[in-house]
């Protein structure tokens, strides 16, 4: 996959999740945690974005971490309100889940191969 095929895919998760959010209940706990979740995976991509113009090695693996963490923040929230049963469409939310964790696992992998260049 290359650079543009990655940001492009993670906008588009980016944009199924600020879809999916529409269709929460309206407790505290939903909308907290849907807030949360936009939040984080629209991070991801900004984050991305970010590290396709590192100024070096570091400062990519640093960017790419960042949005790692917000991938596994996600992944998290999207666990929580499928158990909480927040948002009404459920294969939605396992649709989402699947994709989180392989963007996981790309960005895993890709911090690996970049650390090795380190």
């Amino acid at each position: 996959m290359n650079p543009n095929e990655l940001e492009d895919r993670l906008i588009n998760f980016a944009i199924e999740v600020i879809n999916v959010c529409k269709f929460i209940d309206q407790s505290f706990a939903s909308q907290h945690l849907s807030r949360q979740l936009i939040r984080s995976t629209t991070a991801v991509a900004l984050n991305y974005g970010e590290a396709r113009s590192a100024e070096s090695n570091r400062d990519f693996l640093h960017k790419m971490k960042i949005a790692l963490k917000e991938l596994r923040e996600s992944y998290v929230n999207l666990k929580i309100q499928k158990g909480a049963h927040t948002i009404t469409k459920i294969e939605l939310i396992d649709k989402l889940l699947d994709e989180n964790n392989q963007l996981i696992s790309i960005f895993v992998a890709s911090i690996k191969t970049s650390s090795l260049k380190s």
